[in-house]
């Protein structure tokens, strides 16, 4: 078996306080006389369930502890560079880190000038790392979807300068999806991706709604649409990717463990998929862990890793030559020794 931190990968589903090393947390929870919950200090990783929406409160409620600790620019930035060396790490090439900039707009001088200091920590993070980095503006949908316009309209203005895409997060049973619809079609207008969560909480019905209502071209999760043939055939035929995120499936509560994660029904139905850690921080299992966890669960080869690499690269919005390299660099992989 070959070396899967070898593997050229893009990372397409990571959010942003979700990316923050566990140490990170402790350490910067010290500094300012943060008290954690044990769940994320001697029990960490925190058992997690979000069967319903008590247990969904419990894992947000983490979620905010951990936001609390970002307090300074230069937290900011650390936690970009070190999600950017962990993904390095794991063979990552290419990350669309996910953030709401109404989460930290309060702290950071507001929205805007949130959004410009994430731009610039991936700018500099890039340089640092070499990985490539860009960013997707999320609105909450447990939030008015007048302030999902708001911060589409923030995502349009910085459509080109780093921000590549706009989604919809938090409990996908909160909200009505088609309200969502006009902040996604001024998305769609500046050419950004569309990329809803959708399929993970709630089944097929809910992914049809992202398609429906929000021309979604990528969906967070979407592995439910395995529950519905003719809706994952649509979703293969479209070309729409699912951004499946196998240890947070099984964290909390979708799937009872990885082996039950349908990502071969997904594979041979025809469906892009591209792996994603969605919260290291609260799932314990970064980029890697999550390639490696499906070998093991679904007896995978080198050629189908292989291919889902080159399936995140080409759901991603790396630039086209950057793709080209990628791939090429796959093809490598595949055809090394594996002992070396």
């Amino acid at each position: 078996m070959r070396d899967l931190t070898r593997l050229p990968k893009a990372h397409l589903h990571l959010h942003f306080t979700g990316s923050m090393r566990h140490e990170t947390l402790l350490e910067l929870a010290e500094r300012d006389g943060i008290v954690l919950p044990e769940s994320l200090v001697r029990d960490w990783p925190p058992r997690l369930s979000a069967a319903d929406e008590k247990g969904w409160f419990r894992f947000q409620r983490l979620y905010d502890v951990a936001r609390s600790v970002l307090r300074t620019e230069e937290d900011v930035r650390r936690l970009v560079r070190e999600a950017a060396e962990d993904d390095v790490r794991d063979g990552g090439r290419w990350l669309e880190i996910q953030v709401d900039p109404s989460g930290y707009g309060a702290r950071f001088g507001g929205i805007t000038a949130f959004t410009d200091l994430v731009l610039d920590a991936a700018r500099s993070a890039a340089e640092s790392t070499g990985l490539g980095i860009a960013v997707v503006i999320a609105a909450n949908r447990t939030r008015h979807p007048l302030d999902a316009r708001t911060l589409a309209r923030l995502a349009a203005q910085y459509a080109g300068r780093g921000v590549v895409g706009f989604g919809l997060s938090n409990d996908e049973r909160r909200g009505t999806t088609s309200e969502f619809a006009p902040a996604f079609a001024i998305a769609e207008r500046a050419g950004l991706s569309l990329v809803p969560h959708g399929g993970e909480l709630l089944g097929p019905a809910s992914i049809r709604s992202c398609l429906d209502a929000l021309h979604a071209d990528r969906l967070g999760h979407g592995v439910r649409s395995a529950e519905d043939p003719a809706l994952l055939e649509r979703i293969a035929e479209a070309g729409v990717v699912l951004e499946v995120c196998p240890t947070s499936n099984v964290s909390l509560g979708v799937y009872s463990d990885l082996t039950s994660v349908p990502l071969p029904t997904l594979l041979a139905a025809g469906a892009t998929v591209a792996l994603g850690a969605d919260d290291p921080l609260l799932f314990g299992s970064r980029l890697e862990g999550q390639y490696a966890t499906m070998r093991a669960a679904h007896d995978l080869s080198d050629e189908q890793l292989a291919e889902l690499g080159r399936m995140s690269i080409r759901g991603s919005r790396a630039p086209e030559s950057l793709k080209d390299e990628l791939l090429g660099e796959v093809d490598d992989w595949l055809k090394a020794d594996p002992g070396d």
